[in-house]
């Protein structure tokens, strides 16, 4: 009766193709938590923005009138949003776009 089994080569050629596989979806799979982070941040953004022209709108308040979270959270947004990079969200006067502080990086969170 024979043994049968796996030799090395065969052993070692899974191994180098899955190698090789892992090196192609790793990196794919860190830019895609990126670009998830950028989208967010930028939706979260977008959504302090329009809760800052909200608030302008119905309490009649011009460009450059002093605007910060705590105007505009609980009415106009249910929570203050968190950065999902760890940043922190500057809403800034009324009529300037509010910023986040990760601005660096191959995704800057920083509006259009």
């Amino acid at each position: 009766m024979k043994k049968r089994g796996f030799t090395l080569v065969e052993i070692m050629i899974v191994v180098l193709i899955i190698g090789v596989l892992m090196s192609v979806a790793v990196p794919q799979f860190l830019q895609s938590r990126e670009v998830s982070r950028h989208r967010t941040c930028l939706s979260n953004l977008k959504k302090i923005d329009e809760a800052k022209e909200m608030r302008a709108g119905e309490l009649s308040l011009n460009n450059g009138d002093p605007c910060d979270m705590n105007d505009i959270t609980p009415t106009y947004l249910r929570r203050a949003p968190s950065c999902p990079a760890n940043g922190t969200y500057t809403v800034n006067v009324i009529g300037t776009d509010p910023t986040c502080s990760q601005v660096g990086g191959i995704y800057p969170h920083v509006l259009p």
